[in-house]
Formats: C-alpha cells, structure tokens, sequence
C-alpha cells in the first residue's frame, strides 16, 4: 500500500483511469461481436469508430485497430446494382 500522499492519490488516480479503461473496452468488444453477428453498415461504422478511439488512447496498438478495421470493412456487404435490361 502506498505511503506518502502523493502515492495515494496516484494510486486513486489509477484506479479511476482503469475503470474507465475496461468500461470502454468492454463497449469495444461488445461492439465488434453485434458488427461481426449483423454486418450492418451501421453498426459496422460505430465499431470502426470505437476501434480508432481505443487505439488513440492506446488501449489497443494501432496495427491491431487497423487489422480489426480491415477485417470489419469485409463484413459490409456491397450494395447490388440494379442492371437493366
């Protein structure tokens, strides 16, 4: 346990930006499951943008965001063309 004042409240400190860490990140993986499970263009945005976020904040490292960005890009299914005939 900390001692000094100053090492309490950097403990505090901690433990207030890991509750906040893994809240989000438990919405960043619940988000890529409901992306991976519908695929809709929606859905598949909100994940892409809480992807940038986490890796911004360093929680994931950037080359896996844009491995999971790439990944979901994949789900969206394409619009068809309507051809005439």
């Amino acid at each position: 346990m900390p001692v000094t004042k100053t090492a309490k409240r950097a403990l505090r400190v901690s433990q207030k930006k890991k509750r906040v860490n893994d809240a989000f990140v438990k919405q960043f993986e619940i988000s890529l499951r409901e992306a991976k499970k519908k695929g809709d263009q929606k859905v598949v945005a909100k994940a892409m943008s809480l992807t940038d976020r986490a890796a911004k904040r360093r929680l994931i490292h950037k080359n896996k965001a844009a491995r999971i960005k790439s990944y979901l890009a994949k789900l969206i299914k394409p619009a068809r063309a309507k051809s005439k005939k």
